[in-house]
């Protein structure tokens, strides 16, 4: 189902004028019907009206820079403004703030040229300076800054050459650079809001976008007000100007029975987190179910390779080929999720199928702990050396399916001796516990639209999460970061998947399918690139 763009002038990274008319931003709306009604119905799109949106989690911070948890991105997302934007279908980066861009010829430079007029809520312009402040900044950015440090690896400055004109440079070849400019963690802050401490910022920052943060209560709400004079939004909007919606209400509501019983009494008008066990009773309430696979990295075991389970091969192995993935999915997930079969998601560009690696063989799982020593104990659990096969596996429960799955997986994995151990931490302590290492085995998700977030995780080079040892899949993750030509940069993704998936780094068991509910009178949200949802085009036909 496709949404039409908005037919305007515009000049092309290449220098060329063209009007954007195609339809190709992905709208959660069902052949024709606006999301959650139909929009023919209820005749054109009208401006007011709240919007209340009830998600499972808050991070605890307010600042774009600093949060990769999907709920926490849905609210932040409106506040800033990006360089670029992602076609959703089509991959394509196209104008927002910047309407051309080009790079030098081995991705070491990226000059930028911005429309003149965009502002910040607190009426500083969105010029190269403040682009350069927040570039300049973001390298210092504590724990929860890891996805846009990840991002600008190598940052070597930011050239100012006029008002509307700036060149980006790196110490070496950064390709994946220009995806990342599209992203929320590179979404533009305002200059008073860069020069604050982590700390202040996530108690709320000023941004561009066509919604202001009007109120953040940690663990509770957040609250948006419609950026009132708004006229500079991406390409990818369906109309110029202003925001449709007065305001936006972002309730934290753990329950997924809660959740959903709220969208079916009309207290909320949508819901994130949709489970299984709720997908019938908010059809038949009336709700329409939309969703997206996420790209970027599905959810999985991630081991940590400095602890003695983590790096041992034969652990990895078993646990891998000891999960049935699909009996997972099959109880637990939404009917439109998708087992994952590689590192990568299946959405994700240059993504390469690996499910003949990855894939359920208990027996293969259980000859491979034989033979690396680990032999059933007197309960089943295997022993070796007199220890235990007991695996620590950390994870919060930001989702509602988190809890669920793991469960079953510790049981599908008793079968083959291994005792998992489930430790529940707060979504805002994981940036924390992957930089300090204290797990052993880590489960999440990373979502991005673009193949350089392998290299944010395994690279040893950059984050190193996993304390993995330099080695051949240095190589494939830095070469697609560097490669300007498409095939090459394709090839070395490949390469660092097959390596990924034949060490058992990791263990992907489902990609992260966003599936939103949404009431009838709410029509309109869009899914971005990267599944999390766009604002500006959002209107209400009823009268709250």
């Amino acid at each position: 189902m496709k949404r039409r763009r908005l037919g305007w002038w515009r000049d092309l990274p290449d220098g060329r004028s063209a009007v954007l008319l195609a339809a190709t931003a992905l709208t959660l709306t069902a052949c024709g019907s606006g999301a959650g009604g139909t929009t023919a119905d209820a005749g054109p799109p009208r401006p007011g009206g709240t919007l209340v949106f009830a998600v499972s989690s808050d991070q605890g911070c307010a600042d774009p820079q600093q949060v990769g948890s999907n709920d926490s991105i849905y609210s932040l997302r409106q506040v800033v403004d990006s360089l670029t934007d992602q076609d959703p279908e089509t991959g394509q980066l196209v104008p927002w703030l910047a309407t051309r861009w080009s790079s030098n010829p081995d991705g070491t430079a990226w000059t930028f040229t911005l429309r003149p007029g965009a502002t910040f809520s607190d009426g500083a312009p969105v010029d190269a300076a403040a682009v350069k402040a927040n570039l300049d900044r973001i390298p210092s950015l504590g724990a929860r800054g890891v996805l846009p440090k990840g991002y600008l690896s190598g940052y070597a400055g930011t050239d100012v050459t006029s008002p509307t004109e700036f060149t980006v440079r790196f110490q070496r070849p950064n390709a994946q650079f220009l995806q990342a400019t599209s992203t929320h963690s590179l979404g533009l802050l305002s200059p008073a809001s860069v020069a604050e401490t982590d700390e202040q910022r996530c108690a709320g920052v000023v941004g561009s976008g066509p919604f202001t943060l009007e109120r953040y209560a940690k663990n509770d709400v957040t609250v948006l007000a419609k950026r009132v004079g708004y006229d500079w939004g991406s390409s990818l909007f369906t109309h110029p100007g202003e925001a449709w919606l007065d305001r936006a209400e972002f309730r934290v509501v753990p329950e997924s029975g809660v959740r959903s019983g709220s969208l079916q009494s009309g207290e909320v008008d949508a819901i994130a987190s949709v489970g299984q066990q709720d997908e019938a009773p908010l059809t038949g309430a009336g709700a329409q179910l939309v969703a997206r696979s996420n790209p970027g990295i599905p959810f999985g075991l991630g081991f940590n390779q400095a602890t003695p389970l983590g790096a041992d091969p034969a652990v990895r192995e078993a646990v891998s080929r000891g999960i049935d993935r699909d009996e997972v999915v099959t109880a637990v997930y939404p009917s439109q999720t998708r087992t994952a079969t590689a590192p990568l998601a299946s959405t994700t560009p240059s993504y390469v199928d690996q499910s003949a690696q990855v894939g359920y063989d208990p027996s293969a799982a259980t000859a491979v702990l034989d033979r690396d020593g680990w032999a059933p104990g007197p309960d089943g659990v295997r022993v070796r050396d007199g220890q235990r096969l007991t695996l620590p596996l950390t994870f919060a429960q930001n989702i509602a399916t988190a809890k669920p799955s793991l469960e079953l997986i510790q049981q599908q994995l008793r079968r083959i001796g291994i005792d998992l151990q489930l430790r529940e931490i707060p979504i805002a302590d994981v940036p924390s516990t992957q930089q300090n290492g204290d797990f052993v085995a880590l489960w999440g998700n990373i979502t991005r639209a673009d193949p350089d977030i392998l290299r944010t995780s395994y690279w040893t080079g950059g984050n190193n999460y996993y304390r993995l040892k330099p080695g051949p899949l240095d190589a494939a993750l830095a070469g697609q970061s560097a490669a300007v030509d498409p095939a090459e940069r394709a090839r070395s993704v490949a390469q660092a998947q097959r390596l990924l998936t034949e060490q058992f780094v990791t263990a992907p068991v489902v990609e992260l399918t966003t599936v939103l509910a949404v009431g009838p009178g709410t029509h309109d949200i869009a899914f971005d690139a990267s599944s999390r949802i766009q604002l500006h085009d959002t209107w209400k036909s009823d009268s709250r």
